[in-house]
């Protein structure tokens, strides 16, 4: 019988590397990201074995006895979900101390594990991380987009493109998750993300953390989504429920905790006196936000307020996703000042080299929308790489000082004609 064909993961390359030198390497990111697809596609021609957490043998058999669990691995083994077992850490790490094997344990986590201390204690040193996202839309559409080396190379040649027009709700509001899109329709696809977010709040909330008032965090999680791309206000959120702001700020951290909510932190710089220092709130998929604000393709094009912030959430996740492609870290801020001048994405490469990013509905682009950008650069000086106005148009074309306006297109499928993985 015929399968459906795997989508390339920008991970596999760097994962394929940390197995080669690091004894554990751990891939962590949301339920249903493809973490396992990724781990046994990897792990198949290797040799490795499967273990899942999620069965109640396995994980009853590590709790009772992690040391004798671990004793009676094989050489190389998956093990899946292993943030079920946090008793399994301490083991992992005396068998790594006795035989430090490269790529002996890969493990997988659906929840940031470096926040149980049985983790971070045990096994710092001798674990490589690597975080997997939902599919960007380059692993989708089976390209390798160049945005990111081009926007920190300053080089956006002249060209023209096509628009994403109606496509571009459509790719909005479906998503990135692999199972939902295999759903035929858009309706399919929001069922498919409700039912995931209640499996999440339901099961994997309360393995994490005592949940007071479960009833909250499915509307905390719909409140979230309505206010993606918004300054994080932790009194907005909390004032809809009977609850505490305490308590309404641990569950934020929680929905965080499990990949489902991110905060973007501001960006700032000894010469800013003026900054607004919130965070900023993004839901960690579009397709599970459309589903809980209750929108679809059409809905989203017929909203012009909810159309723009689910696009600049669609967009900042998009160049995460972009990021494991990058050589060199690169870490992601926004920037506010009380002039109210704002650009939607800050970028820092290494801590040394700054590049911003300003995200349009629109199809046309005048100067005036560069102003942000312009002030990062004056603010950045020398270590100003470039500002990048992404907007729904034709044509990629440079506005003067390091300034680009750039088709959204471009983001997601690169400069290239067709930047194919190679075969």
């Amino acid at each position: 019988m015929e399968t459906e064909p795997l989508h390339r993961r920008f991970a596999e390359a760097p994962l394929t590397e940390a197995l080669a030198d690091s004894p554990a390497v751990l891939i962590h990111g949301p339920r249903q990201c493809g973490k396992t697809t990724l781990a046994q596609l990897v792990g198949e021609s290797r040799g490795y074995a499967y273990i899942s957490f999620d069965e109640d043998v396995a994980r009853t058999a590590a709790i009772a006895d992690p040391a004798g669990f671990v004793a009676g691995l094989g050489e190389r083994v998956i093990l899946d979900e292993v943030r079920r077992v946090p008793a399994l850490f301490t083991a992992l790490k005396r068998e790594i101390d006795i035989n430090r094997i490269p790529g002996r344990f890969l493990l997988t986590g659906s929840s940031q594990v470096l926040l149980i201390p049985a983790l971070s204690d045990s096994l710092a040193g001798r674990m490589e991380i690597l975080r997997l996202y939902p599919l960007s839309q380059g692993e989708i559409h089976g390209v390798l987009p160049d945005f990111l080396d081009n926007l920190f190379a300053g080089r956006f040649p002249t060209a023209t493109t096509n628009r994403l027009a109606e496509d571009l709700p459509f790719r909005i509001a479906a998503g990135g998750y692999p199972e939902a899109l295999t759903r035929a329709t858009a309706r399919r696809r929001s069922n498919w993300y409700r039912n995931y977010a209640e499996t999440q709040l339901e099961r994997d909330a309360r393995d994490l953390a005592r949940i007071s008032a479960p009833d909250a965090l499915p509307r905390l999680l719909g409140a979230a989504a309505s206010q993606t791309a918004r300054l994080y206000n932790l009194s907005d959120l909390a004032s809809p429920f009977q609850l505490s702001r305490t308590t309404i700020g641990a569950y934020v951290e929680l929905l965080e905790r499990l990949f489902l909510i991110d905060r973007l932190p501001a960006w700032h710089s000894n010469r800013l006196n003026r900054i607004i220092k919130s965070a900023k709130l993004h839901v960690g998929d579009t397709g599970l936000a459309s589903a809980l604000t209750g929108c679809n393709p059409d809905t989203l094009a017929q909203d012009p307020r909810l159309f723009g912030q689910f696009l600049e959430t669609f967009v900042f996740q998009e160049l995460k996703r972009q990021s494991v492609l990058h050589e060199q870290p690169l870490f992601f801020y926004h920037y506010r000042d009380k002039d109210k001048v704002e650009i939607d994405v800050v970028i820092e490469r290494g801590g040394l080299t700054v590049a911003g990013i300003e995200v349009k509905a629109s199809a046309t682009v005048n100067p005036s929308d560069f102003k942000g950008l312009r002030k990062l650069k004056r603010t950045a000086g020398n270590r100003f790489a470039a500002g990048v106005v992404l907007y729904d148009g034709e044509i990629t074309a440079g506005f003067g000082d390091g300034m680009f306006a750039v088709p959204l297109r471009v983001l997601f499928e690169g400069l290239g004609a067709n930047q194919a993985y190679p075969t």
